[in-house]
């Protein structure tokens, strides 16, 4: 627990600022929070001011007239309830953009289950968990007591400490949010107290972006075009057929006047999401992605292609694969629905010159994107 209590700041047009280094107390008042009443309520718990939910749906309580950027953030949080208890930072005035640590809790946690915690980018409102696999790591979590959370956030690092303070538990070597700075909130049906916020105390983390391995890796395919998506409604499919001549690609659903360019990120990852925010609750939307791989000669290579939540694959207009890959599904692709350079390999006969490699994606649940890597590029040049 946090013992250290320094109460120190200045309110200029509404945003608090801070010395550098000074650790500020946040109050656990109903005065300091935006908050709804029959959600929450302000109690003293094992002797100190908190926070908990009143019902086993929890709650969202955002930080007021508070900007943050920088520093090291550290709370207490006591597991009362199942669900993803966590810290919002960085975020818009709605909520609906920024960065969010959070803790998966359904009981007693293994100490080894590298699904304990997450870290993803909040975009449009979507939480991209589904995209981000490589931010998880295992924690100790203490079951009827206080857990002690530290997050220290220098640009786009963050490194995060889970009871053990020597040791980091997990290490996110670039945040993925768009924002700099913005407002802090906490959220879950748990029990929440001594949030404090030292502005600046990064412990020396570099700012800038850690190494991506994906960078001088040539396997990647990050240059593509892509539509502006389509609705496609789930009772629809994407085909239509030919009498005599088997199926087509619905070319209402394939606008070829509005392709753009778009480039992979870090992790060799094409974000959808990014380029066009938020697929609306109920509904399903597909959007096509092209690129040319030029082979010397005649010859197989395979693509690994991960992908969230339907993909169809076409070589020269020829279709090549199909699969889906649906969270909680018996049929959800490895590592648990998520999607990654492990969800599925494909053979690519390529012939002697151009090879067009079409791909339909669609979304309807959380992130959207999509991951390719060849093999091997020898004798292959990409466009």
């Amino acid at each position: 627990m946090i013992k250290k209590v320094i109460f120190i700041g200045c309110l200029v047009f509404g945003v608090s600022c801070y010395s550098q280094q000074k650790e500020i107390r946040i109050p656990m008042t109903p005065e300091a929070w935006d908050h709804e009443p029959e959600q929450v309520e302000f109690v003293t718990h094992r002797g100190t001011p908190a926070v908990r939910a009143k019902t086993e749906d929890g709650f969202r309580i955002a930080l007021k007239d508070q900007q943050f950027s920088d520093g090291t953030i550290e709370f207490d949080v006591e597991f009362t309830g199942r669900g993803f208890p966590g810290i919002g930072f960085r975020h818009s005035e709605d909520l609906q953009n920024g960065e969010f640590f959070y803790i998966r809790y359904f009981g007693t946690v293994d100490p080894l289950n590298r699904y304990t915690m997450q870290y993803a980018s909040i975009i449009d409102g979507i939480n991209m968990w589904d995209m981000t696999d490589d931010y998880q790591a295992a924690a100790k979590i203490q079951d009827g007591s206080w857990n002690h959370i530290k997050l220290v956030i220098s640009g786009k690092q963050m490194k995060v400490y889970v009871n053990d303070m020597n040791t980091v538990a997990l290490h996110v070597p670039a945040l993925e949010g768009d924002r700099e700075r913005g407002r802090i909130y906490l959220s879950g049906g748990v029990i929440y107290a001594n949030l404090a916020i030292t502005p600046e105390a990064t412990e020396n983390l570099p700012e800038v972006a850690g190494y991506d391995p994906t960078y001088s890796d040539t396997r990647y395919l990050k240059s593509w075009s892509v539509t502006q998506p389509a609705n496609l409604p789930f009772e629809r499919d994407i085909f239509k057929s030919v009498p005599g001549a088997g199926v087509v690609i619905d070319s209402t659903l394939l606008d070829t006047t509005s392709w753009a360019s778009i480039t992979a990120e870090r992790r060799g990852m094409v974000n959808l999401t990014r380029k066009f925010g938020a697929t609306e609750n109920g509904q399903r939307r597909l959007a096509w992605l092209k690129t040319t791989i030029s082979s010397s000669s005649d010859q197989v290579r395979y693509l690994n292609l991960g992908f969230s939540d339907e993909v169809w694959v076409f070589l020269d207009g020829q279709p090549l694969f199909i699969d889906r890959n649906y969270y909680g599904s018996p049929g959800m692709k490895e590592p648990r629905g998520r999607c990654t350079i492990e969800n599925s390999r494909i053979r690519l006969p390529l012939k002697e010159g151009d090879n067009e490699l079409l791909i339909g994606l669609s979304n309807y649940f959380f992130g959207w994107g999509l991951v390719a890597r060849l093999d091997s590029t020898d004798d292959l040049s990409l466009k």
